[in-house]
């Protein structure tokens, strides 16, 4: 029997090659005609989407891109990589590989690397701590099809979210007070989390549930570590897409009434975002900014995705260990 040899692929959603019309196209492209993002018949969505919403919406959001792009490219691509090198670094006899659902590196192109290396026992860490069908289990499926034609396939492990994982709520809580420190205490703090349609969690999918989780967990070690009123804190749901409904309330409308009801200081968190992207740093840093002091608010701020810091890195570090020893 062969020795067995572990390795780890972090997987996370994708992001386009480029801020141009003609990369961000492409990466739609991939990532709207997965049926777990959006399930509508193919004879009706894929007219609608190659006809009419890739060439409206492509040029727009290449712009949105272009506002946040860093030297090194996409604040997603540029994080991930980060923490998939700080990971390999503190593991240096284990392979460790990240990957893209819908953009490069592929899922395939990761597994195909760790599978060169002679690794047999895979541990996937889909980098989303909520876990839902859209995300989650769409990873699930491209590890699958990655090995669709090999003859043998390696033993598999899959961490389906980390919503209540102590480490991680412990990093939440550290960039919570270490943004206080700076920028104070708010009047509210938004828990943004990315929105799905309702008619998931009414089929099965978790997701609200997952979230809640989270948010309560961080709301309760606030107040009891540091005095805060548990009524500060609130979960909104953002970046809806289509017009059937979403998980509600929604950030922006929230953002809105808080401003409109006199809530002066806002700070806003996006604990399902484990890497700075379109979605935290365009659509809340600056979109939500924007809606807060239009309607009467004053201070807004964001606190910002764990990304590639100590805290982040040592809590997967501690997953990953944790799910490694299982069942071994």
């Amino acid at each position: 029997m062969s020795k067995n040899k572990q390795g780890i692929l972090l997987v996370n959603l994708g992001t386009p090659d480029e801020p141009t019309a003609k990369a961000v196209s492409k990466y739609l492209k991939t990532f709207l005609s997965d049926s777990r993002v959006v399930d509508l018949p193919k004879f009706i969505w894929q007219p609608l989407l190659r006809g009419i919403i890739l060439p409206i919406r492509s040029p727009k959001v290449a712009k949105l891109y272009a506002s946040i792009w860093l030297d090194e490219g996409s604040p997603l691509y540029v994080y991930t990589k980060r923490q998939a090198q700080a990971l390999a670094q503190k593991m240096p006899d284990i392979p460790v590989e990240f990957a893209f659902c819908y953009s490069n590196p592929t899922v395939k192109m990761a597994m195909d690397s760790l599978l060169d290396q002679g690794v047999n026992d895979i541990l996937v860490l889909p980098l989303y701590p909520q876990y839902s069908c859209s995300t989650s289990a769409a990873v699930f499926d491209a590890v699958a099809r990655s090995l669709q034609k090999r003859r043998a396939i390696p033993s598999l492990r899959f961490i389906r979210d980390y919503a209540t994982f102590e480490p991680y709520i412990d990093a939440l809580i550290l960039s919570i007070k270490a943004h206080e420190m700076t920028h104070g205490r708010p009047e509210k703090l938004l828990f943004s989390l990315h929105g799905i349609p309702v008619r998931f969690a009414k089929q099965g999918d978790d997701y609200p549930i997952r979230c809640k989780a989270t948010v309560d967990a961080v709301k309760k070690r606030l107040e009891e570590e540091d005095g805060w009123d548990p009524e500060i804190i609130q979960l909104t749901f953002q970046s809806k897409f289509g017009k059937e409904p979403w998980l509600t309330p929604a950030t922006d409308a929230s953002i809105e009434s808080l401003a409109k009801n006199g809530v002066k200081h806002l700070q806003v968190i996006c604990p399902g975002f484990t890497a700075d992207c379109l979605e935290t740093l365009e659509e809340i840093s600056i979109g939500s900014k924007e809606i807060f002091e239009e309607h009467g608010g004053e201070t807004f701020s964001y606190i910002p995705a764990l990304n590639d810091s100590s805290e982040h890195i040592n809590l997967l570090l501690e997953l990953i260990k944790k799910n490694l020893s299982a069942n071994t």
